[in-house]
């Protein structure tokens, strides 16, 4: 992907897609996405993070950096397979408007345990080669996973440095043990990120062949409760019990007046650079057999990152820490070759942050909904942006297009009404379509904005814990005019195919 061209695309996570299985996935529902993508003149599907979700169902608290999100894994590929007979729905189905993750987290597991079950036991014999292969391959990251998920499931949860001594501190006899003692387990979540890879490499295959190019999502932080902590302690700020001493946020600011602790362990970036950055490296490179490009959550914490005292309840007290910056990405360049990145450089940017991305060459962000708080000078005005950034109308911690109209302060809406020529009714339209004729290589609109819908079909409320990352729509939302506009408007300002225009003046006359 050469994030030099102009492009345009549309953000919705892969949980958001209409199916029948209580949540999107990497079944039909995705392929017909892509398709619908396709006639709307797109060239981009930015996703959120794939890994597995975490506490508050969000997917930015994973219990692994490396591994995929079970829930995504598709059934329909599993029945084809013979492994798995036809679902049965539970009683009344599941909501079509929202993910019930209560309901649809037990019920998916159980199709995959069943599918799993299925294949051990009449896999062919072609089949289980290509399973060994691939887990002998990825055998860096999976084995450690795979482990903890049966330790995990083996302790009804109970997070990792409550677990019996031997194996929090991974005695090797412990870890051979557990092995052996939890095999089946462990088979178990073999299998699951096997289909997980297996289907999103048919994806991205079917996506790339048809000039859509998919973009991740990288958070730059681990969960506590992560495998990845549990194998590799000492790359953490952790204490002898294995509790962080300082933890990760945010400062007060005009959003947050007490901060955000957002609680992950820190990085001890000493101990990552004494090993030429080998887990950041891998990190990436599972990155990019997933997508094509991804974005870099919080990535000023690349240049200095913000580290609160673990015993303070709020993010008020805390320091501003230099981090590794240029020589992480450099070796990691070494190793990878140029890195398709966006970075996420938005909140309090210092002029170290600055340096950092455009010495590494990656593209920065621009949000509309933040561009009328001040005059014609402000940086997220349209006609102030420079050609190497990724603009959108608002991302998954924002409002709607609509839902921001509705509730800006009087002077905001105000300045956006005249400066976008539009009111409540086509709000939506008139960012996707400053946006799109910006200099901007890349434009990203949510699924919410190309819709029109209001604050209600928000994907994420930042320092709430209810309610979030549940959004989905159907495909009785669309219809055929937001494909339309969005395509007229893609290939009007030289980011989609000129088709769009001619065919639509042909289907006019």
């Amino acid at each position: 992907m050469n994030l030099e061209q102009r492009s345009s695309g549309v953000l919705l996570h892969i949980t958001s897609l209409p199916g029948p299985h209580g949540m999107g996935d990497f079944g039909p529902g995705a392929y017909h996405y892509v398709n619908w993508l396709v006639s709307a003149g797109q060239s981009v599907w930015q996703w959120l993070p794939t890994t597995p979700i975490g506490p508050c169902d969000s997917p930015y608290q994973s219990v692994s950096a490396f591994a995929g999100s079970p829930l995504m894994v598709a059934l329909e590929p599993l029945v084809q397979s013979g492994w798995l007979p036809a679902p049965t729905l539970p009683e009344g189905g599941f909501e079509a408007a929202r993910v019930d993750y209560a309901r649809v987290v037990p019920w998916r597991l159980t199709q995959l345990r069943a599918a799993a079950k299925g294949f051990f036991e009449a896999a062919t014999s072609v089949q289980r080669a290509e399973f060994s292969a691939w887990c002998e391959k990825h055998n860096d990251w999976l084995a450690d996973y795979a482990l903890f998920m049966a330790l995990e499931t083996a302790h009804a949860g109970l997070p990792w440095w409550e677990w019996a001594q031997p194996l929090r501190r991974r005695e090797p006899a412990a870890l051979q043990a557990a092995s052996l003692e939890h095999a089946p387990e462990i088979a178990f979540w073999q299998f699951v990120q096997w289909c997980f890879d297996t289907q999103v490499a048919a994806l991205k295959s079917y996506a790339n062949a048809r000039g859509v190019w998919l973009m991740g999502d990288l958070p730059i932080f681990v969960a506590h409760h992560s495998a990845d902590c549990w194998a590799r302690p000492d790359l953490y700020f952790l204490d002898q019990d294995f509790q962080p001493t300082v933890v990760a946020g945010v400062p007060p600011d005009g959003f947050a007046p007490s901060g955000q602790r957002w609680g992950n362990p820190l990085y001890r970036w000493e101990r990552m650079a004494a090993e030429d950055f080998s887990w950041w490296t891998a990190r990436l490179r599972r990155a990019l057999e997933q997508t094509n490009l991804f974005r870099i959550d919080h990535f000023r914490g690349f240049a200095s990152y913000y580290e609160i005292p673990a015993e303070c309840p709020t993010a008020m007290q805390g320091r501003w820490v230099p981090a590794p910056g240029k020589a992480l990405f450099a070796a990691i360049e070494r190793a990878l070759g140029k890195l398709p990145i966006v970075a996420e450089d938005l909140g309090l940017i210092t002029p170290d942050v600055i340096e950092l991305r455009d010495g590494c060459g990656f593209a920065g962000m621009k949000i509309l909904q933040f561009a009328f708080g001040g005059d014609a000078s402000h940086e997220f005005l349209p006609h102030n942006y420079g050609q190497h950034y990724v603009v959108y109308s608002g991302t998954h911690d924002n409002e709607t297009a609509r839902g921001w109209w509705q509730n800006a302060p009087p002077r905001e809406r105000a300045y956006a009404g005249s400066y976008l020529a539009a009111g409540e009714h086509n709000i939506h339209w008139a960012m996707i379509r400053a946006a799109s004729n910006s200099v901007a290589n890349m434009a990203v609109f949510p699924m919410q904005d190309v819709l029109g819908l209001d604050a209600s079909q928000r994907m994420n409320l930042p320092g709430s814990t209810v309610g979030n990352w549940a959004w989905r729509f159907a495909w009785s939302m669309v219809g055929n005019e937001p494909g339309r506009v969005l395509g007229l408007i893609t290939a009007g300002s030289g980011r989609g195919p000129i088709e769009l225009l001619h065919l639509d003046q042909a289907a006019a006359a």
